[in-house]
């Protein structure tokens, strides 16, 4: 009878490290996004952008292409569709996202309809598959984040004018437009990237749950977004390895590690 491995052993096997490498990497990514996400009240935002993917994705395989990179695609233009329905005209936040929403599922079901033969990696797409996680991912991982991290360096002071009260931010001529085109591409790139890590169901408790843990505690912008990186990468990691030793998918285990961190945040007394 084999025996099974235990912690220290897992951790020598390639595609596990490469899997542990990227969720920490892309938690510190999704911390910061989902800060701005919560902030300006657009947590549906990823649920609609999530859904636009699923819309790229069915096209890549009906066109026989990378169906990731048709995801990006429709990522990006979902986001800067709802942008550009609530800023040129005046189309409430909810309602342009709803749009995108059922579009982007309508086409991915209408895409893979039409694609002829079995999808063997939509399930992957759909739930999640951590353990895929290769080399370039991680490449592709860092640079986003090292990207978004620079980006709120130099513009802090900005995006949290932005997020908080565009209209003072507009009064006082900053770049209202620009940081809320550029953000809403950041968090496209970031649903893209994550969605290998916990599938495009998931996806939005991702985004909002570290957030909301740290909210429980923090008060002001700064101190969430560092708050919700530790949770992230805490719950990230504890998920990957509870479904190791339980042998169900991550993605599951991850977002039910950070639900409990939650459910817990709330229970316990705080000052």
């Amino acid at each position: 009878m084999v025996e099974q491995l235990n912690y220290m052993d897992i951790l020598a096997y390639p595609f596990f490290q490469r899997a542990l490498l990227g969720v920490i990497i892309i938690s510190v990514g999704v911390a910061i996004i989902g800060t701005y996400i919560i902030s300006r009240r657009l947590v549906f935002i990823s649920g609609g952008i999530t859904h636009a993917c699923f819309g790229g994705l069915g096209l890549g395989y009906w066109l026989g292409v990378s169906p990731i990179a048709m995801a990006a695609v429709a990522a990006v233009a979902g986001s800067v569709g709802v942008e550009w329905l609530t800023t040129r005209h005046r189309v409430r936040s909810d309602s342009a996202i709803a749009v995108v929403w059922a579009v982007g599922m309508a086409l991915g079901i209408l895409f893979i309809f039409l694609t002829s033969g079995y999808v063997p990696e939509l399930n992957s797409f759909l739930f999640g598959n951590v353990l895929t996680v290769t080399q370039t991912d991680l490449w592709l991982f860092a640079g986003f984040t090292l990207l978004l991290a620079l980006f709120f360096l130099f513009g802090y002071r900005t995006i949290v004018a932005v997020a908080f009260d565009p209209d003072f931010a507009r009064v006082n001529r900053l770049p209202v437009k620009v940081v809320n085109y550029l953000m809403t591409v950041f968090v496209a790139v970031a649903i893209v990237l994550t969605i290998r890590l916990v599938g495009i169901m998931l996806l939005m408790s991702l985004l909002t749950l570290p957030q909301l843990v740290a909210e429980v505690w923090c008060r002001r912008f700064s101190s969430t977004v560092f708050v919700s990186m530790g949770v992230a990468v805490v719950g990230g990691v504890a998920g990957l390895f509870i479904s190791y030793f339980i042998g169900v998918p991550a993605s599951a285990t991850i977002v039910l590690t950070l639900t409990l961190f939650y459910v817990m945040a709330r229970l316990l007394p705080r000052r």
